[in-house]
């Protein structure tokens, strides 16, 4: 059965993540945004605050944590952290939320494997950062 739960490790442990229909629909009421728009804003680095924290927090929640957990553990690690810090991990969260988690059987599209998004996390750190620090145009 598809799923879309993805283990990751992310914060102080690793954690399971799940953005079934239920979650997507209140990630999109969230972020007043449909999925695959706060998924295009995150991969084209458009992306709001909020779209990082709630697919995160909302992925947790559908991965088993207590919503109030999920809230502690959002707001430590993803609130209290640069936004930079957790961009990949919800383009991850969410590539795995609308396609299928890596290990399951192939729709229409493959979904990620781990090393991918594992690779994509990493690629989009390096990426954010070099962006940071790049001198303003004169």
């Amino acid at each position: 059965m598809r799923d879309a739960r993805i283990e990751l490790d992310w914060a102080d442990g690793t954690y399971s993540f799940r953005l079934a229909w239920g979650q997507l629909v209140e990630l999109q009421e969230k972020c007043d945004a449909g999925p695959y728009v706060i998924l295009d804003r995150l991969r084209t680095h458009q992306w709001r605050v909020e779209d990082i924290s709630n697919v995160i927090r909302i992925g947790l929640i559908g991965g088993g944590l207590e919503p109030a957990k999920a809230l502690i553990l959002t707001r430590r690690y993803v609130e209290e952290r640069p936004p930079l810090e957790n961009v990949a991990y919800a383009v991850g969260i969410l590539t795995a939320g609308l396609m299928g988690a890596p290990d399951e059987p192939p729709g229409e599209e493959e979904a990620p494997s781990p090393s991918e998004i594992a690779s994509t996390i990493s690629q989009t750190e390096s990426s954010d950062l070099a962006q940071s620090t790049e001198p303003e145009p004169q």
